[in-house]
């Protein structure tokens, strides 16, 4: 699928806000993938992408979770966390995109994994520092996103686990396992 294309359908299925903060995620993960030498237009794809399954209900996203075996039990308690593995699953079954790198950025952009490819980790961070995002975390993080990958990262999902905590919502185990890898492989450094 073209960009054009994938912009055109994500601006008829959402918001006008996702669809600007899609875009936000797409110029910033373009300029990620550029800097750290990741393939640009899989970035620009996915990062526009990412939020597809925000354009739908939470009871549609249940139960396209459900009858395709798409969640996780920690998953189908948190709605919020559907959007991103059942939106990757859209994007293959819907629109039709095949490349599992971008599939892969879409579905575990919300709560990282560890063993993340180096585009999911650029979708991730993409969508932490967008220029829409203006809390100090995201101020703080977009200067050390084009010089160290990982310690930004690593400062995001901090960061990240930490909202989870104060708003006493489940944390998911694929963001420990991924803040576990990111400072197991900066210990190496």
């Amino acid at each position: 699928m073209k960009l054009s294309e994938a912009r055109e359908k994500l601006r008829a299925c959402c918001s006008p806000d996702l669809f600007v903060h899609s875009v936000g995620v797409e110029e910033t993960a373009y300029r990620l993938a550029l800097n750290y030498g990741a393939d640009t237009q899989k970035a620009s794809l996915a990062g526009l992408m990412h939020d597809y399954g925000k354009s739908f209900s939470n009871e549609r996203l249940y139960r396209i979770a459900v009858e395709n075996n798409l969640a996780d039990d920690l998953s189908l308690q948190e709605p919020s966390l559907l959007h991103a593995p059942v939106g990757a699953w859209l994007l293959k079954w819907e629109l039709g995109i095949e490349d599992g790198e971008v599939l892969e950025a879409v579905k575990v952009h919300t709560t990282g994994a560890a063993g993340m490819s180096l585009l999911a980790r650029i979708v991730y961070l993409a969508d932490y520092i967008e220029p829409g995002r203006t809390h100090s975390g995201a101020i703080e993080i977009r200067e050390l996103a084009f010089s160290d990958l990982e310690r930004a990262l690593l400062g995001a999902v901090n960061l990240t686990i930490k909202r989870v905590l104060e708003r006493g919502r489940l944390m998911h185990p694929g963001s420990i396992s991924f803040r576990n890898s990111l400072i197991l492989s900066l210990r190496k450094k």
